[in-house]
């Protein structure tokens, strides 16, 4: 699969995660998010940020428990939820996390 951005062609795998992590930007994750029907928020940016952060601490992306547990860290207890995490994101915030900040997909998700 591919993504064009600005007369650039993006690889994307069958699931339409990046296929090399440094393609990603912010255009592309607006583009990658759009593809998902998600118009992006600052509420969604603030944990885009977050998962890429992880990734380059762990070098792995992060799971749901995972992620749940490093978003309440970092942004309280209220925005940590499950809930709060499948209302930006549904069905699958970790994956859907990931693939819009440019990450490998997480593993264990389906």
């Amino acid at each position: 699969m591919q993504l064009i951005i600005n007369e650039k062609s993006i690889e994307l795998d069958k699931e339409g995660f990046l296929e090399k992590l440094e393609d990603w930007n912010e255009s592309i994750a607006i583009e990658i998010a759009r593809t998902d029907n998600i118009e992006l928020t600052e509420q969604h940016w603030e944990i885009i940020h977050l998962v890429r952060e992880f990734y380059q601490t762990f070098q792995i992306s992060p799971s749901m428990r995972a992620l749940a547990k490093r978003t309440e860290h970092i942004l309280g207890k209220d925005k940590g939820r499950s809930i709060y995490l499948l209302q930006l994101f549904p069905t699958s915030p970790a994956k859907y996390a990931c693939k819009i900040a440019g990450l490998p997909k997480p593993p264990n998700c389906l």
